[in-house]
């Protein structure tokens, strides 16, 4: 389930193989952009906002979200045959990109799935099944994501700020404040899920009812960034056993051995048509 951690490695793998090149093929295949064409412009970087990606070129940025199924994935010019797998919301890792003979053969996607293409003299970055893709002038970026909350991945992320946005709402439940990313940016629902279990609380407890926020928020600064840098994500500190509640909805909880309980709580979102998440906890570790 593509989250902030997700977000973080897929930007940094586009970063590290496209920065500095030369566009030669940019597609981006979506209605409101299908004839912007970037196409001889030099790849500036990239970078992750919570969830988002920004792949900035000359002086614009192609920003998207990866959504539920999303990804980026590396691939060199000329590429054919069967797909290599990876994870960080890349897949087909960009080893050996140059064209070597003895290199791993790499097979494009379906084309319905293709949303953009973007290629260089040395590697194409596919993105696929992207939720958002769009491209805007760099400097219009505090205008378009400037209502995010901020970011538990950055350098120094203002979590005074993120607690006085989450305490803004006392009467709201924990995760709807969490998982808002107007709150706090980078959260998603398992992220979410396995806090309440190691704060020992109810998905369903409001605000003012979870004790420290600061404790919240430093814990998923922790978490994040203990699964930033790798591929399996775990909270356990056990890659063969990573969670302890999400997606495991009918076993035993693992520090007591209480079955678990299967429900919904709070999206975090507020537009229309938005609906409760899938949760899942232990009635005897949560209270």
């Amino acid at each position: 389930m593509p989250e902030g951690d997700t977000a973080y490695r897929a930007a940094h793998h586009l970063a590290r193989s496209l920065t500095g090149r030369t566009i030669d093929r940019f597609e981006l295949r979506v209605p409101n952009f299908v004839q912007f064409d970037l196409t001889g412009e030099k790849i500036v970087g990239a970078d992750a906002r919570g969830k988002h990606i920004l792949l900035r070129i000359g002086d614009h940025t192609v920003h998207s979200h990866l959504g539920m199924d999303g990804s980026w994935r590396l691939v060199p010019p000329g590429s054919s045959g069967g797909l290599r797998s990876s994870s960080g919301g890349l897949r087909g890792r960009p080893a050996r990109i140059d064209g070597a003979r003895g290199g791993p053969t790499v097979a494009w996607p379906a084309t319905h799935r293709i949303r953009a293409i973007i290629g260089t003299d040395a590697v194409i970055a596919l993105g696929i099944d992207l939720a958002k893709l769009e491209c805007w002038p760099t400097a219009d970026e505090p205008l378009r994501l400037g209502w995010l909350g901020p970011d538990l991945l950055a350098a120094e992320p203002d979590l005074a700020e993120a607690r006085r946005r989450v305490l803004s709402q006392p009467d709201r439940s924990i995760t709807a404040a969490l998982l808002d990313q107007r709150n706090v940016a980078g959260l998603g629902n398992e992220y979410v899920t396995e806090m309440c279990f190691l704060r020992g609380v109810l998905p369903s407890r409001t605000v003012a009812e979870v004790g420290d926020i600061d404790e919240w928020l430093t814990l998923g600064r922790q978490l994040m960034l203990a699964n930033r840098d790798r591929v399996e994500r775990t909270f356990t500190g056990d890659l063969r056993r990573p969670n302890w509640v999400f997606g495991r909805e009918g076993r035993q909880c693992r520090r007591c051995g209480s079955d678990l309980v299967a429900g919904t709580h709070d999206s975090g979102t507020t537009r229309s048509g938005a609906t409760d998440r899938e949760s899942v906890w232990c009635p005897s570790c949560q209270r």
